[in-house]
């Protein structure tokens, strides 16, 4: 496998300034979209209505990238997963598919509605258990083989509960610090970076909890780069500064 260092998360220098103008571009898009009349879209064969406040996944690209990679081949028949922030529930219904059962918890409670609307839409409502709330708050004692995680990528203070899709100031240090008590043993983590955020931070959170961490898909767009990284609680005898494999 091509060895992946750490710096490959962030955008080429020389793209800075035109990296920021479209981020700011891109910003107000998402803040114009979301106040949006309801959305029916169609996603990797599943019917997503979008509700005004909740995050749009093709428009915003992140949901459907990540609902994409979640074939037969990541998401097992038997499964347990987590879908965190689950917004519309695209990758809860995506994972759905294949596992024997889905918990997906947004703090959001229009979110919260949307995914419950799509489970019934896409008749998954049997595999899928919605629920609101703070991370793991309403998760007590439960562990998962596959956590999804498609998280706020700017460290800044929301300024309502649909913005929290997009702002935090503490996310990374709080899903990285309570991870490994709700994996099973030979359970992992699938968390989508965006260059558009702060990757590193991410990474250096996942680091100094002894993760062990490696690039399972990326996409370049022309003013960001998504990055999907399988989180994985270190054998013991590793190292968690080990370079990332893709």
């Amino acid at each position: 496998m091509e060895s992946v260092h750490p710096e490959s998360l962030l955008p080429a220098p020389h793209r800075g300034l035109a990296r920021a103008a479209l981020g700011k571009l891109r910003y107000w898009h998402y803040r114009l979209i979301r106040q949006r009349p309801i959305a029916l879209e169609q996603i990797d064969g599943l019917s997503t209505l979008v509700l005004p406040g909740v995050l749009n996944p093709r428009a915003m690209r992140t949901g459907e990238f990540f609902a994409s990679r979640l074939g037969s081949d990541r998401v097992k028949p038997g499964m347990s997963v987590l879908d965190m922030g689950t917004g519309s529930g695209i990758c809860a219904l995506a994972a759905a598919r294949h596992a024997r059962r889905v918990v997906a918890v947004d703090i959001n409670p229009a979110a919260v509605r949307c995914a419950r609307v799509n489970c019934l839409l896409n008749a998954l409502e049997e595999r899928i258990e919605v629920i609101e709330g703070d991370l793991y708050g309403p998760l007590r004692g439960q562990r998962f083989d596959l956590v999804l995680f498609n998280p706020p990528f700017i460290r800044a203070a929301a300024r309502d509960d649909a913005d929290r899709a997009w702002r935090s100031l503490d996310v990374a240090e709080r899903f990285a610090a309570g991870l490994a008590e709700h994996l099973t043993p030979d359970g992992y983590a699938l968390v989508l970076l965006s260059t558009y955020g702060d990757p590193q931070h991410f990474v250096r959170e996942f680091r100094a909890r002894g993760f062990s961490l490696e690039v399972a898909a990326r996409r370049a767009y022309i003013n960001e780069k998504l990055t999907l990284l399988r989180v994985t609680p270190a054998v013991a005898g590793e190292t968690a500064d080990r370079p990332l494999h893709r």
